[in-house]
C-alpha cells in the first residue's frame, strides 16, 4: 500500500480536481476506491494524513454518487460497504457489543435540508423532532458498564473491534468508575464517547514541553489520540484529559425499566449520573431550519468554547424512529454531522526567519505561501527551534500541512514529503545571532539555541514588550508600535526608561495629541502601583509565568529577598522545580538585573508585597480554596484577591491542604479530583459569596 506514494498522491489530486468539477465518471470508480482505502491506511492505522478531512469526504460522496449511478458496480470491500481499520499490536483488541459507526457529513444548509427531506420521506412524517450538539474534535471511545461499574474501556478502532484501554480510561477523572444504572433498571450499558485535552491544559502542557525543551505536540485531539496508548497510566494522569459522552448504543434492561425514549433524555440520564455529556449545550427543534440557525449561531462561537468542536451533531431524537430510519453497512440514517469551516489546509514553505526572543532564545518561524484556514490568513507559522525543524524534516519549498484550532497558535502538522521533486533545500539553523551577531549558545540540555548578549537589540526590543503588556505591568498605550518607535528614536534602552520618558518630546510626533499624551502618562504612573507578583513576572525570569511570578512574591517582603534564595530553598516553594530554581538565582545573581530592578524602585515602581494572603480576622482565615470553572458573577483574579484579603488562601491543585472548592460551570477534572477527597468541601459560587459576606 506504501510502495508508490508519489504516484497515490498525484492521483488523489487529479481526482480531487475532478470531484470538485463534478467529473468523475464511473470508469474511474477503481482508482477511486484504491485512493480511498490508502488515506484511510494513513488515517486510521498510521495515525498520519495526507489530506484534510474535507478532500476526502469530497472523494468518498463522488464514491458513493457512482455507486448509487451504478449499483452492479459496487463491491463488497469497497470503502462505502465498511467502516474505517485502526487496531494496533500494541493493545489486546476487544468486539463492541454494537458497532462504532462513521456519521454521515454535511457542509452547508443544502445538505441539511436534503438529509431532513430523506427522514422526512422514510417516517412519512411533515416535521420531525430533532436534537442538535456539538461534534467533539477527539479521539473516539467506547465504555461498557456491568452492573453499575465501569468493566471496559476501547478505543474506536476498526468500528467492530477496538483496542482495550481500560487502564488508561480508569485515569479521565470526568469517566465514573461506577453508575447507578441499576436506577433506571439498566443492567448492560455500552456508551460512545470523545476523550479531549481542554485548550487551557493543552497549553499548559505544550509551556511545560517547551520548558524542557521537548517539541510541543500538535492540536488537542492529537494529544488526546496519542495520550490514550501510551503504556504509562500515571503519564495518561498527567496529561489530564475529559471525555464527553454523546450515545448509549446498547442497553439490557429488566422488565420495569425506566428507559429513555429519546436521545435527548439519554443526555440527561447521563449527566445525572455524573457523566460529562453536552446536555447543557444540546438543543431540541422541530423542523430543519431552527436546526440551521442553531449550527451557524454555534459555529460563531466556537472559540469561546474551552475544548475543540470540529461542527455539530443532528440526530433524529425519537428512538423508535431511529429504528425506522435503520443505518447503511457506513453510517446511520437518522443522524448527520453539520461540519465547520475546515481548520486544517496545504501550503507552500518559501523560507525561514529567525526570531531572537525577550529571554535569547532563536526561534525559527516559517513564511509559507498564504493560505485561509479557519476563517483566517496564515502567512506565518512557528516552528519553535531546531529540534522540530529536524524531526519533521522540514525544506525549503516543501508542501506542508498547516493546522489551526481555536485559539491555538497555526502549526506546521508535517511535510508531505511524497510530493518533493528534488528543488527542495535543507533549513540551515545559523551559528550567530540574526540581530546582535553574537555566538549563539545551547544547553546540553535544552532544545533552544540563545543568544546570550542582554544588550542585544532584538532582546531589548522585546522585554520592553513584555514588561508593558496586559498580562504584566499593563500600560495601556505603550503598545508594541510605540516602543519600537520610541526605541528607534533613543528614547528607550532599558527597562527604566519607560518611567523617564518625555512627554514633551512625545507630544511632537504625529498621531500624539494631549489627550493620547495624558492617557499614556496616566498608565505609566498606573503601573508603579501594580502589585509584586506583576512586576515578576513582567521581568521576563526564564520559566517564570503568572502563577509562578505569584509564588514568588508571595515568599518574601521585598523583591530583593529573592537574592537570598539559593535553589534549595527555591525548590522547598509550590511547583519550583530545579530547572525552575537554578533560572531564578542566575537571574537575582545578575549584577545588571539588579541595577534595573534598584533603578525601578528609585523611580517609584513597587518593589514590596502587601501580603494580602497573611490578612487575618477575616471570615476564610487559616483556609485554603480553590476556584473551578466559570463563575457567574466573579472574574477568577477578583474571587481569589476576595479569599486573600478575607484571610484565606488560594492553592494550585486538588490535594487533602484543600478546604473548599469553589465550582463554576463547566467544572472540569478538579471536581472529579475533590470528590474522591473526603475533607474536601464541594461549594457553588453563591455560597462562596455567603461565606464572605457572613
Amino acid at each position: 500500500m506504501t510502495s508508490n506514494l508519489s504516484a497515490i498522491q498525484h492521483l488523489t489530486t487529479a481526482l480531487l480536481k475532478k470531484a470538485k468539477a463534478g467529473d468523475i465518471s464511473s470508469s474511474e470508480i477503481e482508482d477511486l476506491r484504491s485512493v480511498l482505502r490508502f488515506h484511510e491506511y494513513r488515517y486510521y492505522i498510521l495515525n498520519d494524513p495526507l489530506i484534510v478531512d474535507v478532500d476526502y469526504d469530497l472523494l468518498y460522496k463522488s464514491l458513493e454518487k457512482l455507486e448509487k449511478e451504478n449499483p452492479d458496480l459496487i463491491v463488497p470491500d469497497s470503502p462505502t460497504q465498511r467502516v474505517g481499520k485502526g487496531l494496533t499490536k500494541e493493545f489486546p483488541t476487544v468486539q463492541h457489543l454494537v458497532p462504532m459507526l462513521s456519521l454521515d457529513n454535511s457542509y452547508n444548509s443544502e445538505d441539511l435540508i436534503d438529509f431532513d427531506r430523506r427522514v422526512r420521506e422514510t417516517t412519512k412524517l411533515q416535521e420531525v423532532e430533532y436534537c442538535v450538539e456539538p461534534k467533539f474534535d477527539g479521539a473516539s471511545i467506547s465504555l461498557l458498564y456491568e452492573n453499575d461499574r465501569l468493566v471496559r474501556g476501547a478505543t474506536r478502532g476498526d468500528g467492530v473491534r477496538g483496542d482495550d484501554i481500560t487502564p488508561n480510561i480508569k485515569q479521565i477523572r470526568t469517566i465514573p468508575l461506577y453508575a447507578r444504572f441499576s436506577e433506571y433498571g439498566l443492567q448492560t450499558v455500552e456508551i460512545r464517547g470523545e476523550v479531549m485535552i481542554n485548550k487551557n491544559n493543552f497549553k499548559k502542557f505544550n509551556e511545560q514541553l517547551a520548558e524542557q525543551g521537548i517539541p510541543p505536540l500538535a492540536n488537542p485531539r492529537n494529544a488526546a489520540a496519542g495520550t490514550l496508548r501510551i503504556k504509562d497510566p500515571l503519564e495518561v494522569s498527567r496529561r489530564k484529559l475529559e471525555a464527553f459522552t454523546y450515545h448509549i448504543s446498547y442497553w439490557l434492561a429488566s422488565k420495569d425499566a425506566n428507559e429513555p425514549q429519546t436521545h435527548a433524555q439519554s443526555l440527561q440520564m447521563l449527566w445525572d449520573l455524573g457523566f460529562r455529556s453536552p446536555n447543557k449545550e444540546k438543543k431540541v427543534f422541530k423542523g430543519i431550519q431552527a436546526v440551521i440557525d442553531y449550527c451557524i449561531q454555534f459555529e460563531a462561537g466556537r472559540d469561546d468554547l474551552p475544548y475543540e468542536i470540529d461542527g455539530m451533531v443532528i440526530k433524529v431524537n425519537d428512538f423508535g424512529l431511529q429504528d425506522r430510519l435503520g443505518m447503511t453497512s457506513h453510517h446511520p440514517r437518522w443522524a448527520i454531522a453539520y461540519k465547520f469551516k475546515a481548520r486544517q489546509g496545504t501550503s507552500k514553505l518559501q523560507r525561514i526567519e529567525f526570531q531572537v526572543g525577550r529571554t535569547g532564545n532563536i526561534t525559527p518561524v516559517a513564511k509559507i505561501e498564504p493560505v485561509h484556514i479557519g476563517g483566517v490568513m496564515v502567512g506565518s507559522v512557528s516552528l519553535f527551534n531546531e529540534d522540530v525543524i529536524k524531526e519533521k524534516d522540514l525544506r525549503i519549498g516543501d508542501t506542508v500541512l498547516v493546522e489551526r484550532a481555536g485559539d491555538v497558535i497555526p502549526y506546521i502538522v508535517k511535510s508531505l514529503h511524497e510530493l518533493r521533486n528534488g528543488s527542495e533545500k535543507p533549513i540551515k539553523f545559523p551559528k550567530n545571532c540574526p540581530a546582535c551577531g553574537d555566538e549563539l549558545y545551547r544547553a546540553e540540555e535544552e532544545a533552544a539555541w540563545r543568544c546570550t548578549n542582554i544588550n542585544c537589540s532584538a532582546q531589548v526590543l522585546e522585554r520592553l514588550m513584555h514588561f508593558a503588556s496586559k498580562d504584566a505591568m499593563d500600560i495601556r498605550g505603550l503598545g508594541d508600535a510605540n516602543i519600537k518607535k520610541f526605541y528607534d528614536l533613543g528614547w528607550l534602552r532599558s527597562i527604566p526608561d519607560i518611567y523617564r520618558l518625555d512627554y514633551d518630546k512625545i507630544g511632537t510626533l504625529e498621531g500624539f495629541g494631549k489627550k493620547s499624551i495624558t492617557n499614556l502618562q496616566t498608565a505609566i504612573e498606573a503601573s508603579k502601583k501594580q502589585p509584586l507578583h506583576r512586576l515578576i513576572f513582567a521581568l521576563g525570569i526564564r520559566f517564570v509565568g503568572e502563577t509562578m511570578a505569584k509564588t514568588l512574591a508571595h515568599a518574601v517582603h521585598h523583591i530583593l529577598d529573592l537574592k537570598n534564595f539559593d535553589e534549595e530553598k527555591l525548590q522547598k516553594l509550590e511547583d519550583v522545580g530545579p530547572k525552575v530554581a537554578s533560572s531564578i538565582v542566575q537571574s537575582f545573581s545578575n549584577d545588571d538585573n539588579i541595577i534595573i530592578i534598584k533603578e525601578l524602585g528609585n523611580l517609584g515602581v513597587n518593589l514590596q508585597n502587601d501580603h494580602k494572603e497573611h490578612h487575618t480576622g477575616g471570615n476564610l482565615e487559616g483556609l485554603n480554596f480553590l476556584f473551578t470553572g466559570t463563575m457567574a458573577k466573579l472574574k477568577r483574579s477578583e474571587a481569589e484577591e476576595l479569599v486573600e484579603s478575607n484571610g484565606g488562601k488560594i492553592v494550585s491543585g486538588v490535594s487533602s491542604k484543600l478546604n473548599y472548592l469553589v465550582v463554576g460551570e463547566d467544572a472540569g477534572s478538579k471536581l472529579e479530583k475533590a470528590k474522591k477527597i473526603a475533607s474536601i468541601k464541594i461549594i457553588s459560587e453563591d455560597d462562596f459569596l455567603k461565606m464572605i459576606n457572613q
